[in-house]
């Protein structure tokens, strides 16, 4: 099982983060049914203020770069993504055309 890290901001406006937050209590199913079809097991998203953080596990075979436009390629998720990037916005130190910025790993306290 691979974990992966990242994160993105949402634009400063209180009303705007309440609707993306109620969003998000009713996310579209077939974009539910499109992350696990691409090995994502396991996704949260966490808030601080305006930052977004998301952790979620995948299949070791999970590759970014490809299952993310396999994701993609479904109409449904595109309609989604696209209304999402209304309230979205990269976080400082997210990489030329990178949306979603990927985290590096710099701890890990295992179980016993």
């Amino acid at each position: 099982m691979a974990m992966f890290a990242q994160t993105i901001d949402l634009v400063e406006d209180p009303a705007m983060i309440e609707e993306y937050e109620r969003r998000h209590m009713a996310v579209w199913p077939e974009v539910e049914c499109s992350l696990r079809e691409i090995g994502i097991r396991e996704m949260r998203i966490f808030r601080l203020g305006s930052r977004l953080f998301m952790v979620f596990e995948a299949s070791d075979a999970f590759d970014p770069a490809r299952d993310y436009q396999r994701y993609a390629a479904d109409p449904r998720c595109r309609e989604w993504d696209a209304l999402m990037r209304d309230f979205q916005r990269p976080a400082p130190g997210a990489g030329p055309g990178e949306w979603w910025a990927s985290m590096r790993q710099i701890y890990e306290l295992r179980r016993e």
